[in-house]
């Protein structure tokens, strides 16, 4: 080995796709463990069913409810629960919560389209329904796909009634109709590709068939109430109390000849909230104590009361502190949360080799190369950013390393 070879293995930062770099017994696992990710996937299609799947994994492993704190001697593993879409995992580490804790904090909403309250009505021998988008969407992308509609309905007197609809081979799904291609030139065809198809445009189709009754002026919309009603026994006035979420029908599929990728909805952010509940899965006896966040609303800034923006998390950290101390005070927070490390767990966009000009190619994430560690986000001159400090970014890479 010459000596500037030497050099260029001491001093150059290379990088080799994972595949190379992991024997079989690594691969193997790899596979294993994806496919139990995609089956998550194909399950687990909103914020609640993605806490309630989460939960049930908690309990077989021992986690206990949050209110539980104490009554079993020496239990450290615990999660709450806020608004049935946020979810707290906790390991209790050997050193008090009040010296700082590790989170990792993911995000468990993903881009969907909502009805809305009043969303049913007839026009052209059609039922449609009126919906209103949630995320950052490309419209386009929705059209002419099979949707299934995920959910809850709470009546008047407080009753849920769960909804999931079109995954079931035997019922229909529903979709936004497009228009023909040789009639489109001039309502699509001359408009740029994200005005093609606009918000307004998105009324589902979702009945077509009428009741037999002359007497009866919306016969079809009548007829899908009938359905709805005899298999959830709901009314019209039950969507006003509703969260319905329209998402592609189906399962996550594996992509490739090789099966190298997976194709599904809600990759952003559920990968990240799959791998770190996975991840506190195995913590058992940490130095500081282990939180695992799976948050709601980021995709529409994070607002709300299950929103990260929400008291939740400070909640949950200074019931722990009063738990551990005997005693509380907003100061010992403060302390806490300064002295804590967190990981805003989300995705990065790996190089698409069909618009590779959107990426820095020495920058960018490569598919199959391993976790992305990002220091900063924003946009411009990082507006809006959060820039972690160097000393952060060495103690990540001490850790992965």
């Amino acid at each position: 080995m010459t000596k500037y070879e030497k050099l260029e293995k001491e001093l150059l930062n290379e990088k080799k796709s994972s595949w190379i770099k992991r024997d079989s017994d690594m691969r193997k696992n790899a596979f294993q463990f994806s496919e139990e990710y995609r089956r998550f996937l194909s399950k687990v299609k909103t914020e609640r069913e993605n806490v309630r799947e989460v939960v049930e994994m908690a309990e077989k492993r021992g986690f206990l409810p949050l209110p539980q704190l104490g009554q079993k001697k020496g239990h450290r593993k615990f999660y709450d629960i806020n608004q049935e879409k946020n979810l707290v995992l906790i390991v209790l580490g050997r050193k008090n919560v009040k010296e700082g804790v590790n989170l990792v904090a993911s995000h468990v909403d993903v881009p969907h389209i909502d009805l809305k309250m009043n969303p049913l009505y007839e026009e052209e021998d059609y039922c449609l329904v009126k919906t209103h988008y949630y995320g950052g969407i490309k419209k386009y992308h929705w059209v002419n796909l099979p949707l299934a509609i995920h959910g809850i309905i709470v009546k008047k007197d407080g009753t849920k009634v769960n909804v999931v609809w079109g995954e079931n081979e035997e019922e229909g799904v529903l979709t936004f109709p497009d228009v023909l291609p040789h009639l489109s030139r001039k309502i699509q065809g001359e408009k740029k590709l994200l005005s093609g198809f606009s918000g307004e445009d998105l009324n589902m189709l979702c009945g077509s068939i009428p009741v037999d009754d002359d007497k009866v002026k919306n016969k079809i919309k009548i007829n899908v109430l009938e359905i709805l009603h005899k298999k959830y026994g709901i009314t019209e006035a039950d969507f006003i109390s509703a969260e319905l979420q329209l998402v592609p029908a189906g399962v996550a599929r594996w992509v490739g000849f090789d099966r190298g990728l997976i194709g599904a909805f809600g990759h952003d952010d559920r990968i990240c909230g799959y791998t770190s509940s996975m991840a506190i899965f195995e913590v058992d006896d940490p130095e500081y104590t282990a939180v695992n966040f799976l948050a709601d609303k980021e995709e529409i800034g994070s607002e709300g009361r299950s929103g990260m923006q929400s008291w939740f998390i400070l909640r949950v950290l200074s019931e722990l502190i009063a738990f551990q101390e005997k005693e509380f005070n907003e100061l010992m927070l403060r302390k806490a949360m300064e002295r804590s490390n967190v990981l805003s767990s989300d995705v990065g966009a790996g190089i698409n080799p069909n618009f590779k000009s959107v990426h820095d190619p020495l920058n960018a994430p490569r598919l199959g190369y391993g976790i992305v560690l990002t220091k900063y986000t924003g946009s411009g001159g990082k507006g809006g950013s959060n820039d972690a400090d160097a000393e952060f970014m060495a103690k990540v890479r001490r850790i992965w390393d």
